[in-house]
């Protein structure tokens, strides 16, 4: 899932020359990371942390190779303007570079519209400037940049054309995979044009009714499905799929974007647990409109719209389709010329658990199908083959240990899976290969000691390979693999070593390397904790910085880069600590459904083994242990606080949900059911009813515009709280949504938090 992240931010990325270069055989393991010996260690200070330029050094995004190959694309923030993103070029045949489009010289200056900038939200990317996201077209020889409201048709020689006919609250554009139309969304309905010339025609129909959307992904797709498009091309550019949504029967959430200069109201279509859901239809048209049909999605209107894809050959549309209590996925065979549709395969989720979705999964040419599943407790790829898709046909292909957590590519012609799991160690993630036609284990193609993600070009030729490491910052490398031989040598994409001007050297010489361990849970489960500590005087005491996220879909502890700010929090003399309980992610279906309508209860017990564990080390002050939490991690610190009384030494709770029914349907119902059924669970669950059983020093922060966990959770608290006569510190912040952050903010909070701890004692010692 996507959902309620945690906010312990890290530095925005830097822009700086990319260099491409062989991997010296002296490098092939572990990167140096080594500062010069005559560079004096720094003093890392919160505002460091959020200025520019960023900590964690140059690292791209949005990579990308051209459909021939030729050309690696990528997306580098400025040294002056570290949220503005241009787009870059390297000529893998010359070695050159160019800028293809500096966002800045053609930017339009247009505001984004309050919808684009919702989207932006829900894509993690909303304090971003420029060039969010861009596609090759089909023929390798031009672009389709999105830009402030305008689609940029660019070369490679640098020049942009402006697609005329573009409406400023243009959103979601594409390229047909054939390259002869761009489509996009505006003013609710979906429109198609020409890439050669010529106006875009809306091909939806023109609805009467302001709450009906063509082409669009509803919220909840967005923010729990991981969903951003309701439009799926066929292959041949022959055919379009669109989702129909109509809001008119989801609740409206007065959303109040208080600001410095003043007040916004918006009405927000906001479906809490327990209400009316989007109604969900999915059409099949030609490109100008002709011919729609309605795909047949089951006679209960009141599912989710997980997934579409088609074919390889475009003859047949696949639809996932999840039930309300996400207990049930079915994959539907649809005919796109009549819209019947067929079942061809269901999941369904083991007793007290839930279905959780995945785009680890690939149809190929020949019919046969990879599909991810967790039908025996853990995240597996299995083989169907064409026209046999019942659970015998399945042949496993990634028995354990560990998970798989992605599938990065498929070379159908050497019958190559490559993937990524956490098979050697859960604090770690590799990117594996396998022959799915024959017997044998894995192949590991990354470095053990670092975590790694991968991506891979559409005929799975080259992997694109970033990793981290506890001491180094995020690199990224090309990896060919699509010869007779095997693997090729490897080539930077971006080596970021930690050394001369990079902007962590300075720092290095005092970087606190991470310690790792396991303690037991009360039902004997190994949890996983990380601590940092400070260079500590014999004898002494220290005060425990302890954060903690605790919520479903998210692993916080791993041997990754955790950038700047817990090395500041060190260096100001306290000791890290962070603990992943049960209910998080990576560790299998058993470890994760511990939380199945009982949100608050095992998390607050194992985050609590984790206090028991850090009360017992003799260098811990256990009178100053202060805990941390934005989010889920925020409502996990209202629960901490309420479970175990004076247990704590202060709590900080930012942006946290405090009662279930004010968060979204998909989310909140997959753990907790449906509040009209089970009340009870809701009750448990929530953070209103005991209150008045908070008396460790409280911090309560929220952003006052955020539209995620809406604003009325902190101000249902803040009521009860006052009402119960418990006293508590707030600070709120006009104008952020969920994520408070910046140049100026983030300094401005992380201070305001140490400050707290300062007036209520939580100090290093002298």
């Amino acid at each position: 899932m996507r959902h309620l992240r945690p906010a312990l931010p890290t530095s925005v990325l830097l822009a700086c020359c990319l260099v491409l270069s062989p991997i010296p055989a002296a490098h092939a393991g572990e990167p140096p990371v080594s500062a010069p010996a005559s560079r004096a260690a720094g003093t890392l200070t919160i505002e460091r942390v959020f200025a520019s330029p960023g900590l964690n050094g140059p690292s791209p995004r949005g990579v990308k190779l051209s459909p021939d190959g030729r050309w690696l694309t990528v997306l580098r923030n400025r040294p002056d303007d570290r949220e503005r993103y241009d787009l870059w070029g390297f000529d893998r045949s010359s070695g050159q570079w160019t800028m293809l489009v500096d966002s800045q010289r053609l930017s339009s200056g247009r505001e984004l519209s309050e919808a684009e900038k919702m989207q932006r939200e829900r894509m993690r990317v909303g304090d971003l400037k420029g060039i969010i996201s861009y596609d090759w077209n089909a023929d390798g020889k031009s672009l389709l940049v999105p830009l402030d409201g305008d689609l940029l048709l660019v070369g490679l020689d640098g020049s942009a054309r402006r697609l005329e006919g573009v409406s400023g609250d243009a959103r979601d554009a594409a390229l047909s995979p054939k390259g002869r139309f761009v489509s996009f969304v505006a003013e609710r309905r979906f429109w198609v044009g020409a890439v050669a010339g010529g106006k875009p025609v809306a091909i939806s129909p023109d609805e009467a009714s302001a709450t009906v959307h063509w082409g669009e992904a509803e919220f909840v797709a967005q923010e729990e499905m991981a969903r951003f498009k309701g439009a799926w091309w066929a292959p041949d550019d022959s055919r379009v799929a669109l989702e129909r949504l109509d809001e008119a029967q989801v609740g409206v959430v007065t959303r109040a974007a208080i600001g410095a200069a003043g007040t916004r109201t918006f009405g927000q279509r906001y479906p809490v647990a327990g209400t009316a859901n989007v109604e969900v239809s999915l059409w099949v048209m030609k490109p100008d409109g002709s011919e729609r049909v309605r795909v047949d999605l089951g006679r209960d209107p009141d599912i989710y719209l997980a997934r579409v894809d088609w074919a390889p050959d475009g003859k047949t549309l696949y639809v996932q389709r999840q039930n309300r209590a996400q207990t049930r996925l079915d994959l539907l065979a649809v005919d796109p010329l009549t819209g019947a549709a067929r079942v061809l395969l269901s999941e369904t989720a083991r007793e007290k658990s839930w279905i959780n979705l995945s785009d680890a999964y690939r149809f190929l040419k020949d019919g046969s199908l990879i599909w991810w599943s967790e039908r025996d407790g853990f995240g597996r790829l299995y083989h169907y083959p064409a026209g046999r898709f019942t659970a015998a046909d399945a042949r496993l292909l990634t028995p354990g240990p560990g998970v798989v957590t992605a599938l990065v590519g498929v070379d159908e012609a050497r019958h190559r899976l490559y993937f990524a799991g956490n098979a050697a160690d859960p604090l770690e993630q590799h990117v594996y290969v396998l022959d799915w036609t024959k017997a044998g284990l894995p192949q590991r193609l990354t470095e053990p000691g670092f975590v790694n993600a991968a991506t891979m070009d559409k005929a799975a030729q080259n992997l694109l390979v970033t990793r981290s490491a506890q001491n180094q910052p995020p690199q990224v490398y090309l990896l060919p693999v699509g010869g007779k031989g095997g693997t090729g040598g490897k080539v930077w994409v971006e080596q970021n070593a930690v050394t001369g001007d990079h902007p962590y050297a300075a720092y290095l010489t005092a970087h606190r390397a991470p310690t790792f361990g396991t303690i037991k849970a009360a039902d004997g489960t190994d949890l996983h904790w990380r601590m940092i500590t400070p260079v500590m005087a014999p004898g002494k005491r220290y005060p425990v910085f302890f954060s903690h996220y605790g919520g479903p879909h998210q692993q916080v502890v791993t041997r990754g880069w955790m950038g700047g700010l817990a090395q500041a929090i060190v260096a100001r003399g306290f000791i890290y600590f962070e603990i992943d309980n049960r209910g998080s992610a990576n560790r299998g279906v058993a470890f994760e459904s511990p939380i199945w309508r009982a949100m608050g209860s095992v998390e607050v017990a194992d985050q609590k083994a984790g206090l028991d564990y850090l009360k017992g080390l003799p260098f811990v002050d256990p009178a100053k242990i202060a805990t941390y939490g934005w989010s889920y991690g925020g409502y996990m610190t209202l629960k901490m606080l309420e479970a175990d009384p004076g247990a704590y030494a202060a709590g900080i709770a930012g942006a946290p949900v405090t009662k279930w029914e004010l968060y979204d349907t998909h989310y909140t119902e997959r753990y907790m059911g449906d509040p009209r059924q089970v009340p009870e669970a809701y009750a448990r669950s929530g953070t209103l009813a005991d209150a008045a059983r908070i008396t460790d020093p409280l911090l309560l922060i929220h952003g006052m515009a955020d539209d995620n966990v809406v604003f009325d959770n902190s101000t249902a608290m803040i009521a009860q709280l006052q009402g119960e006569g418990v006293p508590f510190e707030m600070m709120l912040y006009p104008g952020h949504t969920h994520r408070v952050t910046g140049p100026k903010i983030g300094p401005h909070l992380w201070n305001s938090i140490f400050a707290f701890l300062e007036r209520h004692g939580v100090t290093p010692p002298q």
